[in-house]
Protein backbone atom coordinates (compact mmCIF):
# COMPACT_ATOMS: atom_id res chain seq x y z
CA UNK A 1 0.00 0.00 0.00
CA UNK A 2 1.24 3.59 -0.96
CA UNK A 3 1.02 5.88 1.83
CA UNK A 4 -0.57 9.46 0.08
CA UNK A 5 2.47 12.03 0.06
CA UNK A 6 0.83 15.14 1.96
CA UNK A 7 -0.02 12.17 4.77
CA UNK A 8 3.54 11.22 4.85
CA UNK A 9 4.09 15.05 5.10
CA UNK A 10 2.38 15.16 7.94
CA UNK A 11 3.28 12.69 9.67
CA UNK A 12 7.05 13.79 9.45
CA UNK A 13 6.17 17.24 10.99
CA UNK A 14 4.26 15.73 13.90
CA UNK A 15 6.57 13.04 14.31
CA UNK A 16 9.16 15.82 15.36
CA UNK A 17 7.25 17.45 17.70
CA UNK A 18 7.97 14.64 20.15
CA UNK A 19 11.80 15.79 20.13
CA UNK A 20 11.46 18.43 21.86
CA UNK A 21 10.70 19.54 25.17
CA UNK A 22 7.39 18.55 26.71
CA UNK A 23 8.88 15.11 25.49
CA UNK A 24 12.58 15.41 24.90
CA UNK A 25 12.39 11.95 22.61
CA UNK A 26 15.52 13.36 20.96
CA UNK A 27 16.66 10.52 19.12
CA UNK A 28 13.56 11.15 16.74
CA UNK A 29 15.42 13.72 15.28
CA UNK A 30 17.46 10.92 13.43
CA UNK A 31 13.89 9.42 11.53
CA UNK A 32 11.23 12.08 11.56
CA UNK A 33 12.53 13.01 7.90
CA UNK A 34 12.19 9.61 6.51
CA UNK A 35 8.17 10.17 5.61
CA UNK A 36 8.82 13.97 4.18
CA UNK A 37 11.79 12.00 1.83
CA UNK A 38 9.38 9.20 0.80
CA UNK A 39 6.51 12.54 0.23
CA UNK A 40 9.69 14.53 -1.84
CA UNK A 41 11.29 11.70 -3.50
CA UNK A 42 9.16 8.47 -3.94
CA UNK A 43 9.41 4.92 -2.54
CA UNK A 44 12.03 4.22 -5.69
CA UNK A 45 13.12 7.74 -6.17
CA UNK A 46 10.96 7.87 -9.28
CA UNK A 47 9.82 11.53 -10.73
CA UNK A 48 6.21 11.82 -10.28
CA UNK A 49 4.03 10.24 -13.72
CA UNK A 50 2.36 12.75 -15.41
CA UNK A 51 -0.60 13.37 -15.09
CA UNK A 52 -3.22 11.49 -17.33
CA UNK A 53 -4.03 13.36 -20.91
CA UNK A 54 -7.73 15.21 -20.50
CA UNK A 55 -10.77 14.21 -23.06
CA UNK A 56 -10.28 17.37 -25.09
CA UNK A 57 -6.85 15.97 -26.51
CA UNK A 58 -4.94 19.13 -24.86
CA UNK A 59 -1.49 18.15 -23.43
CA UNK A 60 -1.77 17.99 -19.44
CA UNK A 61 -0.60 20.28 -17.17
CA UNK A 62 2.55 18.73 -15.31
CA UNK A 63 2.79 20.90 -12.22
CA UNK A 64 6.22 21.88 -11.31
CA UNK A 65 8.26 19.53 -8.80
CA UNK A 66 9.63 22.72 -7.02
CA UNK A 67 6.33 23.57 -6.19
CA UNK A 68 4.87 20.41 -5.46
CA UNK A 69 8.00 19.99 -3.40
CA UNK A 70 6.94 23.45 -1.30
CA UNK A 71 3.55 21.97 -0.70
CA UNK A 72 4.74 19.13 0.85
CA UNK A 73 7.36 20.40 3.25
CA UNK A 74 5.07 23.31 3.80
CA UNK A 75 2.84 21.24 5.01
CA UNK A 76 5.16 19.02 7.03
CA UNK A 77 5.72 22.56 8.54
CA UNK A 78 2.24 23.06 10.00
CA UNK A 79 2.39 19.50 11.61
CA UNK A 80 5.26 20.54 13.39
CA UNK A 81 5.13 24.26 14.50
CA UNK A 82 1.30 24.58 15.34
CA UNK A 83 1.58 22.06 18.19
CA UNK A 84 5.25 22.98 19.09
CA UNK A 85 4.37 26.45 19.47
CA UNK A 86 0.93 25.79 20.56
CA UNK A 87 2.00 27.42 24.27
CA UNK A 88 1.85 30.79 22.48
CA UNK A 89 -1.85 30.75 23.00
CA UNK A 90 -1.33 30.91 26.73
CA UNK A 91 -0.06 35.15 26.37
CA UNK A 92 -3.66 35.34 25.79
CA UNK A 93 -5.59 33.91 28.72
CA UNK A 94 -2.87 35.87 30.75
CA UNK A 95 -4.50 39.41 29.27
CA UNK A 96 -7.67 38.08 29.94
CA UNK A 97 -6.74 37.35 33.71
CA UNK A 98 -6.01 33.48 33.41
CA UNK A 99 -3.85 31.91 35.99
CA UNK A 100 -4.27 28.70 34.76
CA UNK A 101 -5.05 26.37 31.42
CA UNK A 102 -8.53 26.21 31.93
CA UNK A 103 -11.40 27.95 28.96
CA UNK A 104 -10.82 31.94 28.85
CA UNK A 105 -13.66 32.74 26.98
CA UNK A 106 -14.19 32.13 23.10
CA UNK A 107 -12.42 35.66 22.07
CA UNK A 108 -8.84 35.07 24.19
CA UNK A 109 -9.06 31.57 23.12
CA UNK A 110 -9.37 32.44 19.51
CA UNK A 111 -7.22 34.88 19.40
CA UNK A 112 -4.65 32.77 21.63
CA UNK A 113 -5.04 29.88 18.31
CA UNK A 114 -4.63 32.71 15.43
CA UNK A 115 -1.36 33.82 17.06
CA UNK A 116 -0.02 30.29 16.98
CA UNK A 117 -1.42 28.87 13.36
CA UNK A 118 -0.38 32.49 11.80
CA UNK A 119 3.18 32.32 13.04
CA UNK A 120 3.26 28.35 12.10
CA UNK A 121 1.88 29.85 8.68
CA UNK A 122 4.27 32.09 8.10
CA UNK A 123 7.58 30.03 9.83
CA UNK A 124 6.29 26.79 7.30
CA UNK A 125 7.38 28.90 4.50
CA UNK A 126 10.95 28.50 5.40
CA UNK A 127 10.34 24.58 5.42
CA UNK A 128 8.31 25.09 2.38
CA UNK A 129 11.78 26.50 0.44
CA UNK A 130 13.75 23.86 1.40
CA UNK A 131 11.01 21.37 0.14
CA UNK A 132 11.37 22.95 -3.33
CA UNK A 133 14.99 22.83 -3.49
CA UNK A 134 15.39 18.94 -2.12
CA UNK A 135 12.40 18.24 -4.68
CA UNK A 136 14.95 19.37 -7.25
CA UNK A 137 18.77 20.81 -7.04
CA UNK A 138 18.73 18.02 -4.12
CA UNK A 139 17.01 15.03 -5.47
CA UNK A 140 19.23 12.17 -5.41
CA UNK A 141 19.32 11.23 -9.37
CA UNK A 142 19.74 7.10 -8.38
CA UNK A 143 17.78 5.13 -10.64
CA UNK A 144 15.48 1.99 -9.61
CA UNK A 145 18.44 -0.24 -11.52
CA UNK A 146 20.88 1.52 -9.06
CA UNK A 147 23.44 3.79 -11.16
CA UNK A 148 23.36 7.55 -11.31
CA UNK A 149 23.04 9.43 -14.60
CA UNK A 150 24.13 7.78 -17.72
CA UNK A 151 27.72 8.77 -18.09
CA UNK A 152 28.11 8.17 -14.32
CA UNK A 153 27.33 4.28 -14.45
CA UNK A 154 30.92 2.69 -14.85
CA UNK A 155 32.46 4.74 -12.07
CA UNK A 156 32.95 2.40 -8.72
CA UNK A 157 31.40 5.47 -7.30
CA UNK A 158 29.70 7.00 -9.14
CA UNK A 159 26.27 6.09 -6.59
CA UNK A 160 28.12 6.82 -3.14
CA UNK A 161 29.14 10.37 -4.84
CA UNK A 162 25.97 11.33 -6.34
CA UNK A 163 24.11 10.45 -2.87
CA UNK A 164 26.82 12.44 -1.19
CA UNK A 165 26.11 15.62 -3.12
CA UNK A 166 22.20 15.35 -2.98
CA UNK A 167 22.70 15.28 1.16
CA UNK A 168 25.43 17.48 1.15
CA UNK A 169 23.10 20.11 -0.63
CA UNK A 170 20.03 19.30 1.21
CA UNK A 171 21.94 19.89 4.94
CA UNK A 172 23.07 22.90 3.67
CA UNK A 173 19.59 24.22 2.48
CA UNK A 174 18.20 23.15 5.49
CA UNK A 175 21.25 25.65 7.28
CA UNK A 176 20.36 28.25 5.17
CA UNK A 177 16.65 28.25 5.55
CA UNK A 178 16.71 28.09 9.55
CA UNK A 179 19.28 30.92 9.36
CA UNK A 180 17.15 32.70 7.20
CA UNK A 181 14.20 32.25 9.65
CA UNK A 182 16.30 33.31 12.44
CA UNK A 183 16.73 37.11 10.95
CA UNK A 184 13.88 38.18 8.53
CA UNK A 185 11.73 40.23 9.93
CA UNK A 186 13.56 40.72 13.07
CA UNK A 187 14.07 36.71 13.11
CA UNK A 188 12.58 33.28 15.12
CA UNK A 189 15.27 30.93 15.11
CA UNK A 190 13.31 29.16 17.85
CA UNK A 191 13.19 25.40 18.08
CA UNK A 192 15.86 24.69 15.34
CA UNK A 193 16.25 21.26 14.12
CA UNK A 194 19.87 21.47 16.53
CA UNK A 195 17.71 22.46 19.53
CA UNK A 196 16.16 18.50 19.81
CA UNK A 197 19.48 17.40 20.40
CA UNK A 198 20.51 19.74 23.68
CA UNK A 199 20.05 16.77 26.16
CA UNK A 200 22.61 14.98 23.96
CA UNK A 201 25.71 16.55 25.37
CA UNK A 202 28.06 14.79 23.75
CA UNK A 203 26.97 15.56 19.82
CA UNK A 204 26.57 19.80 20.45
CA UNK A 205 29.63 20.71 21.57
CA UNK A 206 30.59 21.70 17.95
CA UNK A 207 28.41 24.28 18.52
CA UNK A 208 31.58 26.92 19.21
CA UNK A 209 32.27 26.64 16.03
CA UNK A 210 29.09 26.40 13.78
CA UNK A 211 26.30 28.12 16.11
CA UNK A 212 23.58 25.93 16.86
CA UNK A 213 21.93 26.37 13.10
CA UNK A 214 25.00 24.80 12.02
CA UNK A 215 24.47 21.92 14.11
CA UNK A 216 21.13 21.43 11.99
CA UNK A 217 23.60 19.83 9.05
CA UNK A 218 24.34 17.18 10.68
CA UNK A 219 21.12 15.00 11.48
CA UNK A 220 19.65 16.13 8.03
CA UNK A 221 22.96 14.84 5.99
CA UNK A 222 22.58 11.89 7.97
CA UNK A 223 19.12 10.93 7.13
CA UNK A 224 19.34 11.27 3.27
CA UNK A 225 22.06 9.50 3.28
CA UNK A 226 20.46 6.78 5.38
CA UNK A 227 17.66 7.29 2.69
CA UNK A 228 19.85 6.78 -0.12
CA UNK A 229 21.41 3.80 1.46
CA UNK A 230 17.89 1.77 2.46
CA UNK A 231 16.88 2.56 -1.68
CA UNK A 232 20.40 1.47 -2.89
CA UNK A 233 19.96 -1.56 -0.86
CA UNK A 234 16.81 -2.92 -2.00
CA UNK A 235 18.30 -2.32 -5.52
CA UNK A 236 21.52 -4.50 -4.86
CA UNK A 237 19.19 -7.12 -3.66
CA UNK A 238 17.00 -6.91 -6.34
CA UNK A 239 20.35 -7.11 -9.34
CA UNK A 240 22.84 -8.96 -7.03
CA UNK A 241 25.31 -6.05 -7.83
CA UNK A 242 26.89 -4.41 -5.04
CA UNK A 243 28.51 -0.96 -4.80
CA UNK A 244 30.69 0.91 -2.28
CA UNK A 245 28.80 2.51 0.08
CA UNK A 246 31.67 5.43 0.83
CA UNK A 247 28.54 7.66 1.79
CA UNK A 248 27.23 5.32 4.42
CA UNK A 249 30.98 5.42 6.21
CA UNK A 250 31.09 9.45 5.78
CA UNK A 251 27.89 9.84 7.57
CA UNK A 252 29.16 7.34 10.19
CA UNK A 253 32.36 9.51 10.52
CA UNK A 254 30.71 12.96 10.80
CA UNK A 255 28.57 11.85 13.96
CA UNK A 256 32.19 10.32 15.37
CA UNK A 257 34.23 13.01 14.83
CA UNK A 258 31.53 14.89 16.51
CA UNK A 259 30.83 12.89 19.18
CA UNK A 260 35.21 12.31 19.76
CA UNK A 261 34.89 16.06 19.82
CA UNK A 262 32.33 16.33 22.23
CA UNK A 263 33.60 13.52 24.61
CA UNK A 264 36.79 15.24 25.04
CA UNK A 265 35.30 18.69 25.64
CA UNK A 266 33.46 16.85 28.45
CA UNK A 267 35.78 15.19 30.32
CA UNK A 268 38.64 18.14 30.50
CA UNK A 269 39.64 18.83 33.68
CA UNK A 270 38.03 21.72 35.53
CA UNK A 271 39.98 25.07 35.30
CA UNK A 272 42.35 26.20 38.07
CA UNK A 273 42.91 29.76 36.96
CA UNK A 274 39.06 31.28 38.15
CA UNK A 275 37.58 33.81 39.72
CA UNK A 276 34.69 32.57 41.83
CA UNK A 277 31.66 34.48 42.10
CA UNK A 278 28.66 33.81 44.43
CA UNK A 279 25.71 34.37 43.15
CA UNK A 280 22.30 34.13 44.47
CA UNK A 281 19.34 33.97 42.17
CA UNK A 282 15.69 35.21 43.62
CA UNK A 283 12.28 33.59 41.75
CA UNK A 284 9.72 35.32 42.49
CA UNK A 285 6.60 33.30 40.89
CA UNK A 286 4.92 36.09 40.45
CA UNK A 287 1.83 35.71 37.98
CA UNK A 288 1.01 38.36 35.89
CA UNK A 289 -2.60 38.09 37.39
CA UNK A 290 -1.07 38.98 40.86
CA UNK A 291 0.14 42.74 39.02
CA UNK A 292 -3.68 42.96 37.55
CA UNK A 293 -5.82 41.73 40.90
CA UNK A 294 -7.65 45.16 41.22
CA UNK A 295 -5.90 46.62 44.19
CA UNK A 296 -4.20 49.89 43.76
CA UNK A 297 -1.35 50.42 41.84
CA UNK A 298 0.80 51.24 45.01
CA UNK A 299 -0.31 48.63 46.95
CA UNK A 300 0.99 45.99 44.20
CA UNK A 301 4.04 47.74 44.34
CA UNK A 302 4.18 47.48 47.98
CA UNK A 303 3.91 43.42 47.94
CA UNK A 304 6.40 42.92 45.17
CA UNK A 305 8.74 45.16 47.22
CA UNK A 306 7.97 42.74 50.56
CA UNK A 307 8.32 39.32 48.39
CA UNK A 308 12.19 40.36 46.93
CA UNK A 309 13.48 42.02 50.16
CA UNK A 310 12.38 39.04 52.35
CA UNK A 311 14.01 37.16 49.57
CA UNK A 312 17.08 38.94 49.34
CA UNK A 313 17.55 39.51 53.08
CA UNK A 314 17.78 35.40 53.05
CA UNK A 315 20.06 35.15 50.64
CA UNK A 316 22.47 38.00 51.73
CA UNK A 317 22.15 37.35 55.98
CA UNK A 318 22.79 33.52 56.51
CA UNK A 319 26.04 31.80 56.65
CA UNK A 320 29.16 34.06 56.01
CA UNK A 321 31.07 31.14 54.16
CA UNK A 322 27.73 31.31 51.69
CA UNK A 323 26.87 34.87 51.35
CA UNK A 324 26.23 35.46 47.57
CA UNK A 325 28.44 38.34 45.97
CA UNK A 326 25.97 39.45 43.40
CA UNK A 327 22.20 38.81 43.76
CA UNK A 328 20.01 38.75 40.86
CA UNK A 329 15.92 39.68 40.60
CA UNK A 330 14.06 38.94 37.15
CA UNK A 331 13.16 40.21 34.09
CA UNK A 332 10.88 43.45 35.16
CA UNK A 333 10.95 42.44 38.54
CA UNK A 334 10.65 46.42 39.85
CA UNK A 335 7.05 47.37 39.73
CA UNK A 336 7.35 50.82 38.70
CA UNK A 337 9.63 52.10 35.86
CA UNK A 338 13.45 52.51 37.20
CA UNK A 339 13.57 56.21 38.37
CA UNK A 340 10.47 56.24 39.78
CA UNK A 341 10.95 57.51 43.27
CA UNK A 342 8.92 55.34 44.64
CA UNK A 343 11.47 52.75 44.94
CA UNK A 344 14.39 54.87 46.10
CA UNK A 345 14.60 54.42 49.23
CA UNK A 346 13.12 50.68 49.40
CA UNK A 347 16.56 49.88 46.94
CA UNK A 348 19.21 52.21 49.49
CA UNK A 349 17.33 50.27 52.26
CA UNK A 350 17.76 46.30 50.75
CA UNK A 351 21.15 47.53 49.35
CA UNK A 352 22.72 48.87 53.05
CA UNK A 353 22.41 45.57 54.26
CA UNK A 354 25.45 43.55 53.14
CA UNK A 355 28.02 44.65 50.80
CA UNK A 356 26.62 42.63 47.63
CA UNK A 357 25.43 43.47 44.16
CA UNK A 358 21.96 43.19 42.58
CA UNK A 359 21.11 42.77 38.80
CA UNK A 360 17.06 43.54 38.27
CA UNK A 361 15.29 43.53 35.74
CA UNK A 362 13.74 47.49 35.46
CA UNK A 363 11.20 49.81 32.65
CA UNK A 364 13.04 52.53 32.03
CA UNK A 365 10.60 54.92 31.23
CA UNK A 366 11.74 58.72 31.32
CA UNK A 367 9.68 61.76 30.43
CA UNK A 368 10.35 63.48 26.92
CA UNK A 369 12.70 60.15 26.18
CA UNK A 370 12.45 57.05 24.28
CA UNK A 371 11.08 54.33 26.33
CA UNK A 372 13.20 51.11 27.16
CA UNK A 373 13.25 47.98 28.79
CA UNK A 374 16.43 46.51 30.07
CA UNK A 375 18.52 46.00 33.36
CA UNK A 376 20.36 47.57 35.96
CA UNK A 377 23.60 46.79 37.82
CA UNK A 378 23.69 48.59 41.77
CA UNK A 379 25.60 48.07 44.26
CA UNK A 380 25.83 50.41 47.41
CA UNK A 381 22.92 52.42 46.92
CA UNK A 382 20.26 53.10 44.30
CA UNK A 383 22.71 56.31 42.53
CA UNK A 384 25.39 54.02 42.27
CA UNK A 385 23.96 52.47 38.55
CA UNK A 386 24.90 51.16 35.59
CA UNK A 387 21.73 50.53 33.01
CA UNK A 388 21.50 48.13 30.10
CA UNK A 389 18.76 48.67 27.41
CA UNK A 390 17.27 45.70 26.14
CA UNK A 391 18.92 45.35 22.46
CA UNK A 392 16.53 42.86 20.35
CA UNK A 393 12.51 43.10 21.34
CA UNK A 394 9.71 40.67 21.06
CA UNK A 395 7.37 41.56 18.27
CA UNK A 396 3.40 42.01 19.31
CA UNK A 397 4.88 41.99 23.09
CA UNK A 398 7.30 44.96 23.80
CA UNK A 399 6.64 46.73 20.15
CA UNK A 400 3.71 46.81 17.81
CA UNK A 401 5.02 46.22 14.18
CA UNK A 402 3.25 48.72 11.54
CA UNK A 403 1.55 50.31 14.19
CA UNK A 404 1.13 52.93 11.88
CA UNK A 405 -0.75 50.70 9.23
CA UNK A 406 -3.86 51.64 8.63
CA UNK A 407 -6.44 49.54 11.12
CA UNK A 408 -3.42 47.72 13.13
CA UNK A 409 -3.71 49.92 16.00
CA UNK A 410 -7.26 49.75 15.96
CA UNK A 411 -6.68 46.26 16.36
CA UNK A 412 -4.10 45.56 18.52
CA UNK A 413 -2.82 48.78 20.15
CA UNK A 414 -5.71 48.29 23.21
CA UNK A 415 -3.22 45.54 24.08
CA UNK A 416 -0.16 46.51 22.99
CA UNK A 417 -0.45 50.11 24.09
CA UNK A 418 3.33 51.11 23.81
CA UNK A 419 6.21 50.82 22.04
CA UNK A 420 9.94 50.15 23.88
CA UNK A 421 12.59 51.17 21.92
CA UNK A 422 15.35 49.08 20.96
CA UNK A 423 19.09 49.45 22.78
CA UNK A 424 21.96 51.28 21.09
CA UNK A 425 24.75 49.01 23.16
CA UNK A 426 26.06 45.51 23.98
CA UNK A 427 29.03 46.91 26.22
CA UNK A 428 28.28 44.55 29.48
CA UNK A 429 28.18 45.27 32.71
CA UNK A 430 31.17 45.63 34.76
CA UNK A 431 30.82 44.50 38.63
CA UNK A 432 33.28 46.13 41.35
CA UNK A 433 33.63 43.51 43.16
CA UNK A 434 35.04 40.96 42.27
CA UNK A 435 36.99 43.38 40.18
CA UNK A 436 36.88 42.97 36.41
CA UNK A 437 34.14 40.75 36.31
CA UNK A 438 31.63 41.24 33.55
CA UNK A 439 28.11 40.38 33.33
CA UNK A 440 26.38 39.91 29.65
CA UNK A 441 22.56 40.65 30.07
CA UNK A 442 20.39 38.90 27.91
CA UNK A 443 16.39 39.98 28.70
CA UNK A 444 13.95 37.76 28.37
CA UNK A 445 14.02 35.49 24.79
CA UNK A 446 17.67 37.68 24.05
CA UNK A 447 19.32 34.15 25.46
CA UNK A 448 18.22 32.28 22.35
CA UNK A 449 19.75 34.61 20.06
CA UNK A 450 22.96 33.78 19.17
CA UNK A 451 23.94 36.29 16.86
CA UNK A 452 23.26 39.13 19.40
CA UNK A 453 24.81 37.09 22.84
CA UNK A 454 28.51 37.19 21.27
CA UNK A 455 28.74 40.76 20.94
CA UNK A 456 28.86 41.16 24.77
CA UNK A 457 31.70 38.88 24.42
CA UNK A 458 34.86 40.58 25.59
CA UNK A 459 38.88 38.79 26.35
CA UNK A 460 37.77 39.07 30.42
CA UNK A 461 36.11 36.75 33.03
CA UNK A 462 32.63 36.70 31.78
CA UNK A 463 29.26 35.56 33.00
CA UNK A 464 26.18 35.08 30.93
CA UNK A 465 22.89 36.40 32.46
CA UNK A 466 19.07 36.06 31.37
CA UNK A 467 16.62 37.67 33.15
CA UNK A 468 13.07 36.72 31.94
CA UNK A 469 9.81 36.47 32.73
CA UNK A 470 8.12 33.23 31.36
CA UNK A 471 4.71 33.98 33.12
CA UNK A 472 2.96 35.17 30.35
CA UNK A 473 2.73 31.50 29.11
CA UNK A 474 1.51 29.60 32.15
CA UNK A 475 2.76 26.19 33.28
CA UNK A 476 3.49 25.73 29.90
CA UNK A 477 6.54 23.39 27.76
CA UNK A 478 7.58 27.16 26.75
CA UNK A 479 9.75 27.21 30.11
CA UNK A 480 11.66 23.80 29.11
CA UNK A 481 11.84 25.36 25.45
CA UNK A 482 12.84 28.53 26.31
CA UNK A 483 16.25 26.61 28.84
CA UNK A 484 16.71 24.33 25.43
CA UNK A 485 17.31 26.89 23.28
CA UNK A 486 19.21 29.22 26.06
CA UNK A 487 21.80 26.45 26.84
CA UNK A 488 23.71 26.56 23.01
CA UNK A 489 24.81 30.10 24.56
CA UNK A 490 26.99 28.55 26.84
CA UNK A 491 28.30 26.34 24.25
CA UNK A 492 28.90 29.04 21.47
CA UNK A 493 30.40 31.25 23.38
CA UNK A 494 32.24 29.32 26.16
CA UNK A 495 31.25 31.19 28.99
CA UNK A 496 28.85 29.97 31.61
CA UNK A 497 25.28 31.12 32.66
CA UNK A 498 22.81 32.20 35.06
CA UNK A 499 18.79 32.60 33.99
CA UNK A 500 16.70 34.11 37.19
CA UNK A 501 13.22 34.13 36.21
CA UNK A 502 10.34 35.06 37.63
CA UNK A 503 8.02 32.10 36.81
CA UNK A 504 9.91 29.90 34.16
CA UNK A 505 12.98 27.83 34.90
CA UNK A 506 15.70 29.37 37.41
CA UNK A 507 19.21 27.46 37.05
CA UNK A 508 22.75 27.84 36.77
CA UNK A 509 24.15 26.41 33.27
CA UNK A 510 28.41 25.65 33.01
CA UNK A 511 30.34 26.56 29.70
CA UNK A 512 29.67 23.07 28.33
CA UNK A 513 25.29 23.80 28.54
CA UNK A 514 24.98 21.59 31.86
CA UNK A 515 23.26 22.21 34.69
CA UNK A 516 25.43 21.24 37.61
CA UNK A 517 24.33 19.75 40.64
CA UNK A 518 22.01 21.95 42.89
CA UNK A 519 21.78 24.41 40.10
CA UNK A 520 18.40 23.67 39.33
CA UNK A 521 15.59 25.21 41.49
CA UNK A 522 12.99 22.57 41.39
CA UNK A 523 11.16 20.29 43.74
CA UNK A 524 9.04 17.52 43.91
CA UNK A 525 5.81 19.46 44.78
CA UNK A 526 6.16 22.60 43.10
CA UNK A 527 8.40 21.09 39.96
CA UNK A 528 9.97 24.79 38.70
CA UNK A 529 6.85 27.25 40.04
CA UNK A 530 7.66 28.45 43.57
CA UNK A 531 8.77 31.54 45.46
CA UNK A 532 12.33 30.96 46.70
CA UNK A 533 16.34 31.61 46.07
CA UNK A 534 19.07 29.62 44.58
CA UNK A 535 22.61 30.32 45.57
CA UNK A 536 25.70 28.73 43.76
CA UNK A 537 29.60 29.70 43.06
CA UNK A 538 30.53 29.74 39.33
CA UNK A 539 34.01 29.66 38.62
CA UNK A 540 34.75 31.87 35.58
CA UNK A 541 37.99 31.84 33.95
CA UNK A 542 40.18 34.33 34.08
CA UNK A 543 41.25 34.10 30.50
CA UNK A 544 38.18 32.83 28.86
CA UNK A 545 38.52 31.30 25.15
CA UNK A 546 37.27 33.20 22.14
CA UNK A 547 35.47 30.51 20.14
CA UNK A 548 35.22 30.63 16.39
CA UNK A 549 31.53 31.51 16.81
CA UNK A 550 32.42 34.72 19.02
CA UNK A 551 34.48 35.84 16.57
CA UNK A 552 32.61 35.30 13.44
CA UNK A 553 29.09 34.00 14.05
CA UNK A 554 26.97 32.59 11.95
CA UNK A 555 29.39 32.37 9.18
CA UNK A 556 28.85 28.91 8.44
CA UNK A 557 25.45 29.41 8.26
CA UNK A 558 25.96 32.38 5.48
CA UNK A 559 28.48 29.54 3.69
CA UNK A 560 25.75 27.13 3.49
CA UNK A 561 22.90 30.09 2.04
CA UNK A 562 26.30 30.88 -0.39
CA UNK A 563 26.19 27.55 -1.87
CA UNK A 564 22.12 26.88 -1.81
CA UNK A 565 22.39 30.02 -3.60
CA UNK A 566 25.42 28.48 -6.45
CA UNK A 567 23.36 25.30 -6.72
CA UNK A 568 20.42 27.02 -7.58
CA UNK A 569 21.74 29.64 -9.99
CA UNK A 570 23.83 26.89 -11.96
CA UNK A 571 20.43 25.12 -12.10
CA UNK A 572 18.81 27.67 -13.41
CA UNK A 573 21.39 28.68 -16.13
CA UNK A 574 21.55 24.79 -17.22
CA UNK A 575 17.89 24.52 -17.86
CA UNK A 576 17.84 27.78 -20.09
CA UNK A 577 20.71 26.04 -22.53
Amino acid sequence: MRIPPFLAALAAGFILVFAYPGWNHGWLVWLWMLPLLYALWGWDNKEPAAPAAPANGKPPKRRSPAWRGFRLAYLAGLAFFIPNLNWVRHSSRVISGASDNSWAGLGPELMGMGAVVGLSIYISLYWGLWGAFAATIGRPRISPEGNTTPGDSGKLFSVSLESLRAAFLCAAAWVACEWLRGIVFTGFGWNGLGIALWKTKLLIQGAEFVGVTGLSFMPVFVVCIFWNTQLRFRQEVRTSRVRPHADFFCAVALVLLNAGYGMQHLMEQPKTDVIPLKVALVQGNIGQQEKWDGRRYEDVGDSIYNLYGKLTVQAVMGNPDEKPQLVIWPESALPFPFHDPNHVDFLNDILGIADYSLLTGADILIPMQPNYTGASLMRGNFNNHQLHRKVHLVPFGEYLPLRNFPGMDALLGGVIMGDFQSGPSTEPLKLEEPAGVQLMPLICFEDTVGRLARKFVREAPQLLVNLTNDGWFLHSEENEQHLANAVFRCIELRRPMVRACNTGITCFLDDKGRIPNGGLMWNEKDGYFYKGILKQTVNLEKSPPMTVYARFGDVFSIAMLVIMGVAILVAVVRKRR
